[in-house]
């Protein structure tokens, strides 16, 4: 009975991690003024009458640590693929080099970098929202194991292991934002 009556932590941490997993994947898509293959991932190109990811169009490679290049492996689909970059709001303008498109990544402004700054605050603020709502559902399946027979030590210490998990995420979230913050500001 009492093994009935406990918390499956272990699913809270895995879904907790999964946020913090999300958000630094967020995190490599923020253009910082370096050069990052992940920056353009998130590209889809119109081709073959479907939208499909940059990388299945053509390799993606960082030979310069201010220069990503996009080799394009189908000689009818440079055009499509260049205007998916230009569209994409990367801000980045491609060069068209025989079958590959160079991509040369400017410095940042003081503006650009500030801006930058506050998208990845509100990008942690995301996580957070998401880390606060499995707590929530953990201190609901704790409210019905109450119900359902648990003691009141043991809710409590429950309670208190589903705050910690809380507390431990959210300080790595509130890391990861400090160290990509730094990253975004440095000239």
């Amino acid at each position: 009975m009492a093994d009935e009556l406990e918390l499956d932590t272990a699913d809270l941490q895995r879904r907790m991690d999964g946020a913090l997993d999300a958000l630094r994947h967020e995190f490599a898509s923020l253009r910082t003024g370096r050069a990052s293959s992940s920056m353009v991932e998130p590209i889809m190109v119109d081709a073959y009458g479907q939208l499909t990811p940059i990388n299945q169009v053509g390799t993606i490679n960082v030979p310069e640590p201010r220069m990503v290049t996009v080799t394009v492996w189908d000689k009818s689909l440079m055009g499509k693929t260049e205007k998916a970059i230009r569209e994409s709001g990367l801000g980045i303008n491609p060069v068209i080099d025989g079958m590959t498109i160079r991509l040369p990544i400017p410095e940042l402004n003081e503006e650009r970098r500030t801006h930058l700054a506050k998208v990845a605050g509100a990008r942690s603020e995301d996580a957070r929202v998401a880390i606060r709502n499995v707590r929530r559902d953990g201190m609901d399946q704790l409210k019905k194991l109450k119900a359902a027979g648990m003691s009141e030590d043991d809710h409590k210490v429950w309670t208190a292991e589903v705050q910690d998990l809380t507390d431990a995420a959210i300080a790595r979230i509130d890391a990861t934002l400090i160290t990509k913050q730094e990253e975004i500001m440095q000239v």
